[in-house]
């Protein structure tokens, strides 16, 4: 193991009244320029970056457009505090990469997507809860608003078993891709102090519609791959041996398109429609004679 070097690495303090925003931590970030440098060629006198620390996922550099990450956490991939504020690290260099275009999260384990929640004690279990950056939020549901509003696209490549967090965390992706065999898509956690009309659960609505969002929600039925695509969960399955292939052809294309427009056109597709107009209002002619 690689021990943890410079500002990013830094333990975090779920105490302290306000974290420091994850932009000014990633700032400092030694080697950012340098994301995909292998070990036998980054120049010495450069630290070892803070990705090679991380744990719980694994971070590839196709080229500057196109970022792939490996959730890598046997055996269930399940979200602690360290895959939470290890993602936070990681959506800051998403944020700061001004040539990057689309990043592609899959998994390891073909069995497994991403878990549930797993506090791991009292200690972690504040740790997922304490606010993190600007928002209000949570650390967990401010960087899934993050990754969701970054200018960047986010497809999950999904293979496996997800369920609780690991669903939430698809929802705040841009895309979803899934294997026609092997995808079963679990229940939401709708925990404590939160309501059905936050955060995933709103992203779910805005995919699937009012009545299969609360299905999914309320009901808790898994959904698998050709279920999960008729309801509008995912963009659309594919034959796992043709996922990964047909994951990458949709990534390469992005990574060559302009990072500006990237931004725009997400930033109008996200916007809420704005109120209908009112309707005109007919004179009244009152009757003559």
């Amino acid at each position: 193991m690689i021990a943890p070097v410079g500002p990013l690495a830094e333990s975090l303090d779920p105490s302290a009244d306000q974290w420091p925003p994850w932009r000014e931590r990633c700032e400092g970030a030694p080697g950012l320029e340098r994301m995909g440098s292998s070990d036998a060629t980054r120049p010495a006198d450069v630290p070892n970056p803070v990705w090679l620390s991380w744990r719980h996922f694994r971070l590839e550099r196709r080229d500057a457009g196109y970022w792939r990450v490996t959730f890598d956490h046997p055996p269930i991939n399940a979200v602690t505090a360290t895959t939470v504020e290890e993602l936070a690290e990681l959506v800051g260099l998403i944020e700061l990469a001004g040539e990057l275009n689309v990043v592609v999260f899959d998994s390891a384990n073909p069995g497994v997507y991403l878990g549930h929640h797993d506090a791991g004690g009292a200690a972690e279990g504040t740790t997922l809860a304490a606010p993190g950056g600007p928002s209000a939020m949570s650390t967990w549901n401010d960087l899934l608003a993050r990754l969701s509003r970054a200018p960047v696209v986010s497809i999950a490549c999904i293979r496996g078993r997800t369920c609780g967090a690991g669903s939430e965390f698809v929802l705040a992706c841009d895309m979803r891709f899934a294997s026609r065999e092997n995808t079963l898509l679990g229940r939401l956690d709708v925990g404590p102090g939160q309501s059905p009309g936050d955060g995933p659960a709103a992203r779910l609505g805005g995919l699937v519609g009012q009545g299969r969002a609360l299905e999914v929600v309320l009901a808790g039925q898994d959904l698998d791959g050709p279920r999960a695509e008729q309801y509008g969960y995912v963009n659309r399955v594919v034959e796992d041996g043709r996922l990964e292939r047909e994951v990458d052809t949709i990534a390469a294309r992005l990574a060559a398109s302009d990072h500006e427009a990237i931004g725009r056109i997400k930033r109008r597709v996200q916007q809420p429609p704005g109120p209908e107009p009112a309707p005109a209002r007919v004179p009244r002619v009152e009757a003559v004679g």
